[in-house]
């Protein structure tokens, strides 16, 4: 259930939203666009709910937003709230459009907000609705109410407190004066006009001392509440169950987050249809595949926990028995070592593309600033020149030379900005807005990677701390006859273990990076019984340091 706020202050519109969720032509009487998606496909199903005591002419959802969008009068007012909200591929669809019905009404409309739904399901395997709701309150007669109020802020014997227009009138004969805006000296300062007639003060100001964003309406404030859209939340996922449940399906679905549920998995990234688009064109998406990861550490989290338990659950105080149990410890060891490489590999991918690209976006960045501050000197320059009589002629050559100076730095500086545009292939300014985005999705990227580390860091260390308990619970056993018993099994491990990593990763597996990881765990149980042929098959590449870090890195680029 993703939800989202249609603002006019990042440029939105309720209107072309509308328009856009139901494929549909209507005309904006506040900007007056008309706005046209018949083209779309993909709408199987739309709808406009309304309570009681909204007007009946608004079941017109043309009406019913312009309306919203001629109450609204700031240039960065909210218009409407919007959620999208997956719909369960179990159930057919009359089902989801009854499911829908039943929490709209219950939760929306009973509340007194007007709603707007479409269900789209372009390809068959993904429906899905958009869920526009209104965001100012209505009357019982069903006018629109006020979303804030202005609170002033009065004085009583040196006592301040707020009060609406409404409250000010009632208040005002108990005592209590506005605050306006006086000069005293070289002071500004507010105080009441009782006060200031009195010391003599002008007034400078015709407005009274306010708060800075009113107060809200109670109904307003309690829709906004993020404690409110946790409960929107919660009654989906409970309608939801609910209605699987009614048509015979075992399926349930929870709106709580893995931390939440207690559960070691890391959970996957929204994509979004461009990341797909490019991965359906053959291009590999950072987004798509970090999830592809994530799904592959998860499932083998999975396997290896079901795989220890039972082999935990086992053990007995005997020689096999205990080198079963050491063997699979040091097989998930080995495991998550490799994720431990695979992610720092990633981590390096995106953190030499950052270290790379920032510099030149920061540059970019203050030449621009640079440019508008001499573009705007320039100007003041010009508008002097002009207003400059023709016989000051010095001070005419004087400015002529100002701005001659102005336009080559400008120019200058246009050419190092088109450089660092061509380095960037941005053809034009606004392809910066792309790339600024691809950083921001890079630097969340690697600091998934980063909790990705930390978990299998902690895996690593418990799985490390589980095989030293079983070193101790065999250390009155014949070592010979235990160390035997390992190597038995040892080999048909790291067969399963290579196989497991194999079907993860796909194409990504990279042998090098087992046989550092099988170094690795050796190294850290404080055994060195690899075999002297794969030591030598692990070649130094050119310029590869002695630290681990750089192991990981030149590991995964083999």
């Amino acid at each position: 259930m993703e939800a989202k706020v249609i603002s006019r202050g990042t440029g939105r519109s309720a209107v072309a939203a509308a328009t856009y969720m139901s494929c549909s032509r209507i005309f904006n009487d506040y900007d007056g666009v008309q706005h046209d998606y018949t083209r779309k496909q993909g709408l199987v199903w739309q709808q406009v709910f309304l309570p009681d005591m909204a007007p009946a002419e608004w079941i017109d959802r043309e009406i019913l937003w312009n309306a919203v969008e001629e109450v609204e009068k700031t240039k960065d007012s909210r218009l409407a709230r919007e959620f999208v909200v997956a719909l369960p591929v179990e159930l057919s669809r009359d089902e989801g459009i009854a499911l829908l019905t039943d929490f709209i009404q219950a939760n929306f409309v009973a509340e007194g907000m007007c709603a707007d739904v479409c269900i789209h399901d372009t390809d068959g395997h993904n429906p899905h609705a958009h869920i526009m709701l209104t965001v100012r309150p209505l009357t019982k007669v069903g006018t629109w109410q006020h979303k804030t109020e202005k609170e002033y802020l009065c004085v009583r014997d040196g006592e301040e407190q707020g009060f609406t227009a409404a409250e000010f009138k009632l208040e005002q004969s108990e005592g209590w004066e506005k605050q306006y805006q006086y000069k005293a000296g070289k002071k500004k300062v507010y105080m009441p006009p009782s006060q200031a007639e009195a010391q003599g003060y002008e007034r400078i100001s015709k407005y009274p001392k306010s708060t800075k964003y009113g107060r809200q309406n109670p109904i307003s404030e309690r829709w906004n509440s993020e404690d409110q859209l946790a409960l929107w939340r919660a009654a989906w996922a409970d309608t939801v169950n609910r209605c699987l449940e009614r048509f015979g399906h075992e399926e349930r679905v929870d709106h709580r987050s893995h931390a939440e549920r207690g559960l070691d998995e890391q959970p996957t990234i929204h994509e979004g249809v461009v990341a797909r688009t490019l991965e359906k064109k053959g291009i590999i998406s950072d987004r798509c595949e970090l999830n592809r990861q994530i799904k592959a550490d998860n499932a083998l989290l999975r396997e290896l926990k079901s795989l220890v338990k039972k082999l935990m659950d086992a053990v007995k105080n005997t020689v096999p028995a205990i080198a079963e149990a050491m063997e699979a410890a040091r097989q998930k060891m080995i495991i998550f070592r490799y994720q431990l490489l695979h992610i720092g590999a990633g981590k390096k991918h995106f953190s030499d593309t950052l270290q790379v690209v920032q510099p030149d976006i920061k540059r970019y960045e203050d030449i621009v600033k640079q440019i508008k501050v001499k573009v705007r000197e320039r100007r003041a320059l010009l508008e002097e020149k002009k207003a400059t009589s023709a016989i000051q002629v010095f001070r005419h050559r004087e400015l002529a030379q100002k701005i001659s100076g102005l336009t080559e730095d400008i120019e200058e500086l246009k050419s190092e900005k088109a450089l660092l545009l061509n380095q960037l292939n941005c053809a034009y300014d606004h392809g910066m807005a792309e790339i600024k985005q691809r950083i921001t999705s890079m630097e969340n990227s690697l600091n998934k990677l980063d909790q990705q580390g930390k978990k299998y860091v902690a895996e690593l260390e418990a799985a490390l701390a589980q095989y030293t308990e079983l070193q101790q619970q065999a250390a009155d056993m014949d070592a010979i006859e235990l160390d035997t018993a390992c190597h038995t099994i040892r080999s048909d491990k790291e067969r399963e273990t290579a196989q497991r990593l194999q079907a993860a990763y796909g194409k990504k597996f990279d042998s090098g990076m087992l046989v550092q990881s099988r170094m690795d765990i050796a190294e850290m149980v404080g055994k060195t019984t690899e075999p002297v042929s794969i030591r030598q098959s692990l070649k130094p590449l050119p310029g590869q340091q002695n630290s681990q870090s750089h192991k990981i890195e030149h590991s995964h680029e083999r």
